[in-house]
């Protein structure tokens, strides 16, 4: 595989390994991984004023669920395409438009993943 699809790999599963992680730890401790000091302290992500923004609440069950979920699916996907990257290819492209939401962070490389996943070396 080229270098650009083990980039791929690699961002599905950096990003979708913080959220599946970040998502169970939530439901199991009750709060996500937030900053502990500063001005920032207690804060979610810009992400949350997104979902906030299409009726979900961030620090719900619900939320929480659909981050692990997500997060899990986009580390599926990864070893799919690690495995076989043009048979999954359509699933890597909607997992990472499915991951631009997660801002900042997740919208900059599930960005750069669908780049990769159009350039003519990974068709």
């Amino acid at each position: 595989m080229h270098w650009s699809g083990w980039l791929v790999v690699a961002l599905l599963t950096l990003t979708g390994g913080w959220m599946a992680f970040d998502g169970v730890r939530a439901l199991i401790v009750g709060e996500y991984v937030t900053p502990q000091s500063g001005p920032h302290a207690g804060q979610l992500g810009p992400w949350s004023r997104v979902v906030d923004a299409v009726g979900i609440t961030p620090r719900s069950t619900l939320m929480k669920s659909l981050l692990a979920g997500y997060g899990f699916a986009a580390i599926v996907a990864a070893v799919a395409f690690a495995l076989s990257p043009i048979h999954s290819r359509p699933v890597a492209i909607a997992v990472a438009i499915l991951g631009l939401w997660y801002l900042p962070i997740g919208t900059i490389a599930n960005g750069v993943v669908l780049l990769l996943l159009l350039l003519p070396s990974l068709r």
